[in-house]
Parts: C-alpha cells; structure tokens; sequence
C-alpha cells in the first residue's frame, strides 16, 4: 500500500499529542508481595471468574495505558527478575519471555511452569510466539485461567531458531494477511487486549510504504491497535541476535511517520533507548508508550 505524500523527511518530524499533556496519577496497587509463589490455580479461578462476566482481566482497568514497560527477553524476563522490576515499579507494565504457542498446548497439563506467575506482577503481558493459527487460538484459550493483561504476538524475533526453521518473530511481518488473521484467532479467545511487536522491517523487505502495509492490513483485518515497534529492520541471514540488536541502525522517522499516519492506532517505541532522558524525549515527541530492553535489567535504577 503506497502512502503518498508522507516522505521519510516529512515523516520524521514529531507530532503533537495530548496523551501526555495532562499530569498523571497512578493508582494505588496492592502491596508487595515478599512469600513464596503464590498458588496461580487459586489465584486464576477467581480471574477466569472475572473475565466470565465480561470484564477485561481482573485489574487491567486499575492501570494506565502502558506508557512505560519493559521489553520481553528471552532468559532474562523470568519470574525472578519481574518480581524484582516490579519491587523498583508498581506501574511499568511487564512482559514475559517469548513462549512458543505449540509449548503451551502441549504442556497443557503442567501450564504453572511456563505461565504462573505472582499476582502482584500486574499489569503483566504474554507474549507468545507461533505460525500456526490454531495453537496460537489454543494457547490463548489456556493461558486464559492465568489472567494476563494483554496478550502480544512476536512478530520481531531474528533468531534462526525462530524467524527461521520456526517460520514465526520477524518472518511473520513477509505476511500482513496471516498476521491479520492470527491476530483475529488470538483476539476471539480471550478477553483482553491484544498487541504486535515487531521490527520496521526484514533484509531488504524494509521499507517505509512495506512497513506501512504491514501496520494497515493487521489493523483493518483484526482487532490489534496497539504495535510496539523496534525501529530497527532484522537481518536473517549472517549475523547473530545480538548483532541484530546493534548493526541495524536505528531509523526513528519511520516510528513518528506511523503516528501521523495512522492516527487511530497506539503506538510503543523500542530500540536504543538506554535511560530516562531517552524515554521523557519519546514520549515529548508523541510516543504513545516507551519500551525499554536491556537497558531495564543492565541498569535496572535508571
């Protein structure tokens, strides 16, 4: 889809936005939680009760929109450091590790293993990964008794293991439609929002009408408005994950053209942001939400 009228260089300047126009306040959340684990199967039934009369989770709407959250990390978002993240920050919204889909309906009879988690890590998101729609409709359908805030999709992982002999993460964005269409399955499953993140592009797939392409037709054929985007492309083919971190260079302008071009959607910004300083220029500039990475476990007092 061609977006005419809309060049990298106009599209680079920020636009204005009200979302962070006005002084927030943060609701009051529970205490910390400092025992052990509690039961997630105690925890859920009253969850799934919730979301039975048509609530969106069970403390989703105590919660800002997600202007600030830490990225999923492969061995590194575990229960153990969102425990911690969430003792520095009662409000920044917290992702788990990329879970493949075929993971959770196979291991559907020892789920508290890969989705129990604390209570008191809420606002929490799930984000799984998969190329088959009908796991990925059944894993949300599971993951459902565990009463996670948001459901996301990784369309953003370079590893070989996954975008490729996986065939999902960053592979997905060569395939608006059957995101689009993954997402529809996701969304029917659970009633709570549900989100992509992904890169602005893969190899030479990379640029800024594809990407665009990309945005519209996951947003028109499904219910996802909100897209976390790393604006960074992926490379697949020569360099590691790590490198696909740093080689790629950071093309921000193609983050704020998607705000002035797609007004109605919700934008997160991700990619070489490493402080405070980083995210307060974001979310000036319009970002919608700021996502932090490494820079969240590496220097966690930011």
């Amino acid at each position: 889809m061609k977006f005419a009228g809309y060049s990298l260089g106009v599209s680079f300047a920020p636009i204005g936005s009200n979302v962070f126009a006005k002084s927030f306040r943060f609701p009051i959340v529970g205490s910390i939680y400092r025992g052990n684990l509690r039961s997630s199967r105690l925890f859920s039934a009253s969850c799934w009760r919730e979301q039975s009369n048509g609530k969106n989770g069970v403390v989703a709407k105590q919660y800002l929109p997600p202007w600030f959250s830490v990225a999923p990390m492969m061995d590194w978002t575990d229960n153990h450091y969102r425990t911690l993240a969430r003792l520095i920050s009662k409000h920044a919204w917290l992702y788990t590790e990329m879970i493949a889909a075929e993971t959770i309906v196979h291991q559907k009879d020892n789920l508290d293993r890969f989705l129990a988690y604390s209570p008191d890590q809420h606002p929490i998101v799930l984000q799984i990964g998969g190329s088959n729609i009908e796991n990925l409709a059944k894993a949300t359908e599971l993951a459902n008794a565990y009463c996670y805030d948001e459901i996301n999709l990784n369309c953003g992982c370079p590893s070989p293991r996954v975008a490729g002999h996986g065939c999902f993460g960053v592979s997905l964005m060569l395939d608006p439609k059957f995101v689009a269409e993954a997402m529809s399955a996701i969304a029917a499953n659970t009633n709570v929002p549900v989100s992509v993140k992904c890169r602005i592009g893969v190899d030479d797939h990379d640029s800024y009408d594809q990407l665009c392409d990309f945005i519209y037709n996951v947003s028109s054929f499904s219910p996802t408005k909100h897209f976390i985007i790393h604006s960074r492309k992926a490379l697949l083919n020569g360099i590691s994950p790590a490198e696909n971190r740093n080689i790629p260079p950071l093309k921000y302008e193609y983050f704020y053209g998607l705000l002035r071009d797609f007004p109605d959607l919700t934008f997160t910004i991700n990619g070489g942001i490493s402080g405070i300083n980083e995210v307060n220029a974001a979310r000036e500039a319009g970002a919608h939400g700021v996502m932090l990475g490494r820079a969240a476990y590496n220097k966690y007092l930011l």
